[in-house]
């Protein structure tokens, strides 16, 4: 089994590589669901050079409806990933109607090639799942991120097991979304081929003087002097979990 850790930092990238991970899915702003990070941090992420590399290109959070500048973005940003030598890109573009954006997705691919394709979870926002798997396959996409359609890969369970079996070695369906420890082993009993997940753990600031009234974000954002970042003992755990 292949296993695929989302991470937001370089740390996290040399901790998923520590903790025996085959692969990570680098972005930014996972607070957003993850977005494009930047050339200087896929160039850093592969100077580690024994694990997997697949970058998200997301130019924004929220919705996977993207506009005539958001696109030429993607575009751009999966040319920067080709050139620094990434392994995969990480795509999901709809339509109005919820439905795969077929002519943009396989502009894309064609532009991504001979990198690995993934589809990620915008899949979980498509009303028809199996008319849609049958689109990505063929378009030629290598694999489809999705929790099955629910909050958790655990609850969309049935869902990913009826896609793998569809999928046959068409596609890879690979579960993420919540997947930790404590459920991996009835993640994996559905014999996906490569699972996802994030391992994150809360790290304290170095910082010894603090501001504490001042913040960098809006209303609603995350504690100044604190993150969440990738533990190699978390994702170590799962992977001897799922392993059996």
């Amino acid at each position: 089994m292949i296993f695929e850790i989302c991470v937001d930092s370089i740390a996290g990238v040399r901790a998923a590589e520590a903790a025996g991970a085959d692969r990570v899915e680098l972005c930014a702003d996972l607070l957003e669901g993850g977005t494009t990070p930047s050339r200087g941090m896929i160039r850093q992420a592969k100077t580690i050079a024994s694990i997997g590399l697949n970058v998200m290109i997301r130019p924004r959070g929220g919705d996977f409806l993207f506009d005539d500048d958001e696109f030429a973005t993607m575009r751009s940003d999966i040319e920067t990933a080709r050139a620094e030598g990434a392994d995969g890109v990480v795509i999901g573009l709809l339509t109005e109607a919820g439905e795969v954006d077929v002519t943009r997705t396989r502009e894309l691919i064609s532009l991504a090639r001979p990198l690995s394709i993934t589809f990620h979870r915008a899949f979980d926002m498509i009303p028809e799942p199996f008319r849609a798997l049958e689109t990505l396959i063929e378009l030629g996409v290598d694999r489809v991120l999705t929790s099955g359609q629910e909050a958790s890969a655990l609850e969309g369970l049935p869902l990913i097991v009826e896609l793998i079996e569809r999928a046959g070695d068409r596609i890879v369906v690979m579960p993420g979304g919540g997947i930790t420890e404590r459920n991996v082993d009835r993640i994996v009993a559905a014999k996906p081929h490569e699972i996802h997940f994030a391992a994150r753990e809360p790290i304290a600031s170095g910082m010894r003087f603090r501001r504490p009234h001042v913040f960098m974000g809006g209303e609603l954002r995350p504690p100044e002097y604190d993150r969440l970042d990738t533990s190699a003992a978390l994702v170590r755990s799962v992977i001897a979990k799922a392993s059996g």
